[in-house]
């Protein structure tokens, strides 16, 4: 995708340990487009690198985004260019886009945050804080040394509505996920982002305790998405339904590089089933859904899928293309 606008990096700043936070300003000086609770941009680095950041400040804000990023050793490389980026460096980056948004309407809410996914629930608490809107929000982390924006949230005015847990803590202080969401109600709405595994604890409990799946949201980083490097993967057609033109995808080929071979342009962006940039109509096969940005619901629908990482069960997918 093509970044939309140049902006200055106008504070960084130590958060936790390994994480920092950037308050992006627009470099000619101007405002900076509106977004929602939730969105995220992406942040074009050297060498092509496009990753997606979630803002964390006030939605209500238009002087600037702040993004927060955890060093990881073991990243693909965009954390680790974040980290050495310095203040008054400039960056390109796209416009907003929401996929994880707040359901308004909703009588209460439920955010619950795991590690560097406090970003987009950060967002959430401001806004709602901001309309007096009812919610609860929990923030679990390693430790308290790695707890990004505690003082912050310790400061506001949402602060008697959070709860932090440690898993360094003493027992009383963690968080008990099943009691948590043990009695649904049908007015509330549960909002959850961090690591795959807290993500998956708390929508399995919360599905057991009987919420429905309209209730609710996550948020997914890239670098979960996909199953495996192709290993054992076979070839498949993928036909243009505008040309009926057939396109092979080999085992170790993407859908989106078998069609740029072939002349087709896509527009992506994560590459890792995580945005929802490139998605795609489905007319007829079956998907090998391995994208963490469609729901369960809508990966047994197959009438989309994601041709960054996805593939077919079927032997052919005819595309809306």
């Amino acid at each position: 995708m093509t970044a939309a606008r140049r902006v200055r990096i106008a504070r960084k700043t130590l958060e936790a340990q390994d994480v920092c936070s950037f308050e992006l300003a627009a470099a000619d000086g101007g405002a900076l487009p509106t977004f929602s609770a939730g969105a995220h941009i992406d942040v074009h680095l050297e060498g092509g690198l496009v990753r997606q950041y979630s803002l964390c400040n006030d939605p209500r804000e238009m002087h600037r985004y702040q993004i927060a990023v955890l060093r990881e050793p073991a990243s693909r490389g965009g954390s680790i260019a974040m980290h050495a980026l310095r203040e008054g460096q400039e960056l390109r980056i796209s416009e907003p886009r929401n996929h994880f948004p707040l359901v308004l309407h909703a009588r209460r809410h439920l955010l619950l945050a795991g590690g560097i996914g406090i970003t987009p629930i950060l967002a959430m608490a401001e806004r709602l804080a901001g309309e007096g809107a009812a919610f609860e929000m929990h923030y679990c982390t390693r430790s308290a040394e790695r707890t990004a924006f505690a003082p912050r949230i310790r400061a506001s005015g949402f602060a008697p509505q959070v709860r932090f847990h440690h898993d360094d803590g003493p027992a009383a202080q963690k968080l008990d996920i099943a009691a948590l969401v043990a009695r649904p109600d049908p007015d509330a709405h549960l909002y959850v982002c961090g690591p795959s595994g807290f993500m998956e604890a708390v929508l399995s409990a919360a599905r057991a305790a009987g919420w429905t799946q309209p209730a609710l949201h996550r948020e997914y980083f890239a670098g979960t998405a996909g199953k495996g490097d192709g290993d054992g993967d076979s070839a498949f057609d993928v036909q243009l339904a505008s040309s009926g033109a057939l396109i092979r995808v080999s085992p170790d080929q993407t859908v989106v590089a078998a069609l740029a071979a072939a002349g087709v342009q896509v527009p992506v962006s994560c590459e890792q089933g995580v945005c929802g940039t490139c998605l795609t109509r489905v007319i007829a096969g079956t998907p090998d859904h391995r994208d963490l940005f469609l729901t369960d619901n809508e990966h047994a629908r197959g009438d989309c899928f994601t041709p960054c990482c996805s593939r077919a069960l079927s032997l052919r997918l005819v595309l809306d293309l």
